[in-house]
């Protein structure tokens, strides 16, 4: 049997996160607003300097907007595969498992996504994968977020 799937409506940390800097930043001077957008771009200037030393395995927590959505994948775990189009204009592949974690519903270019998950390196711009909950319960795991909605 399938393990249960997991939709969150209510806010997770990535969706704290993101609330919170936005309320923050609405109060600060313009030197502090620069230091807070550079702290936002951590998770994509890991991706980027991950990119060009060819390194894999690392936990990264990002956003961008959805460049295509491609056909699932079949072969073995179901995964939902899009390129998310990160701010930089960087693309990676995410492949969310879709065995593990609810899929996203209707997605579509243009839509925004988040994602924290394990980046993998490949010469097309990376994959992420580890998009869903560890159900052995040993790692933190990962997820999407789309319009307020968590999918882990």
């Amino acid at each position: 049997p399938r393990p249960a799937l997991r939709v969150s409506p209510r806010p997770r940390p990535m969706a704290i996160l993101a609330n919170a800097a936005r309320a923050r930043s609405a109060a600060r001077a313009p030197a502090e607003e620069e230091a807070a957008r550079a702290s936002r771009t951590t998770g994509e200037t890991e991706i980027l300097r991950a990119y060009e030393d060819e390194l894999s395995d690392l936990w990264v927590e990002a956003h961008g907007v959805v460049d295509r959505v491609l056909a699932d994948d079949t072969k073995g775990s179901r995964h939902q595969r899009f390129i998310l189009r990160l701010p930089s204009g960087h693309t990676v592949l995410v492949s969310h498992n879709i065995d593990l974690a609810p899929r996203i519903p209707d997605l579509r270019a243009g839509d925004a996504v988040s994602f924290r998950g394990e980046y993998e390196w490949n010469d097309r711009g990376g994959v992420i994968h580890w998009t869903h909950h560890d159900p052995d319960g040993r790692k933190q795991g990962g997820g999407l977020e789309r319009d307020g909605r968590l999918y882990e």
